[in-house]
């Protein structure tokens, strides 16, 4: 646990699923805009929880439960004395997706979840979501974990729809998606935005305009959250911070971990120890 005056995080991290279980107390600014390569799904347990997300600002207060995409960019901050503390879940979406197909047959095989909304009050699932943090986070036996999942999954299932990956989304300029691909392809290198014009074929102006509008933030940012998720991976797999921030093209250990904090709420090493204990 990362424990202060101002915030608190817990994290445990559920082997078989790979799985995130968190909870955390934060006051004041929480963390900046950043993306998660998993589904969240939470809910807020105390005071006001605000956070922009699919170019909206939403309050998430007591029983609110919100449900974010992977690469959906959103903050945190708490306008109210006496900061929030919430509950959450990272999901991994390849189980999400296996999970859900055996549950429901009628799926399509070429399709993925998405979720209708972003903030919702639903009881049934709130607790669902809440027996399910608790299961993972405290270690039960792996009958008692495995319950409180599918019962999440039943619950989950009513509030899903299910659509083409974004990655086909032809609205999306071939500009950007061009880029993009590159930045995925040059994660860890000190690339320029000359590289990513010539790449992409248009002018460096052109490009920052069109990767803006396509996914709510400019190719460099978009480029270290690329490294942070990969750095969440590693750092999971027992790697050494500093050995993470050198693979990845960070200048040093400690320019890493500012990133990473600010997108997070805790240092790599605390959050490395979370998830291996």
């Amino acid at each position: 646990m990362n424990h202060d005056d101002r915030r608190w995080i817990s994290l445990h991290l559920d082997a078989e699923t790979g799985i995130e279980a968190l909870r955390a107390h934060f006051e004041g600014h929480a963390y900046d805009p950043h993306w998660h390569d998993s589904y969240l799904i939470g809910f807020t347990e105390q005071g006001v929880q605000q956070f922009n997300c699919r170019r909206t600002l939403y309050r998430s207060t007591p029983g609110q439960i919100f449900l974010l995409e992977p690469g959906e960019i959103h903050d945190g901050d708490a306008p109210a004395e006496g900061g929030f503390t919430y509950s959450m879940l990272y999901l991994d979406p390849t189980w999400l997706v296996r999970a859900l197909r055996a549950l429901d047959d009628g799926a399509l095989t070429c399709s993925e979840p998405g979720f209708a909304t972003t903030l919702t009050e639903r009881p049934d699932l709130l607790v669902a979501i809440a027996n399910a943090v608790h299961a993972l986070a405290h270690s039960e036996l792996r009958i008692v974990r495995q319950t409180a999942l599918d019962e999440l999954l039943a619950r989950l299932s009513t509030h899903l729809r299910w659509r083409l990956p974004r990655d086909r989304d032809p609205r999306l300029p071939g500009v950007a998606l061009r880029t993009r691909d590159y930045l995925h392809a040059h994660l860890d290198q000190d690339t320029g935005l000359d590289e990513l014009a010539a790449s992409a074929g248009v002018s460096r102006f052109r490009l920052s305009r069109a990767f803006k509008a396509a996914f709510g933030i400019a190719p460099h940012a978009y480029l270290i959250q690329l490294r942070l998720t990969k750095a969440r991976q590693l750092l999971a797999r027992g790697h050494a911070p500093a050995e993470v921030a050198t693979a990845l093209g960070f200048a040093d250990q400690s320019h890493m971990g500012r990133w990473f904090r600010r997108a997070y709420g805790l240092t790599p090493a605390r959050y490395r120890a979370g998830v291996n204990r």
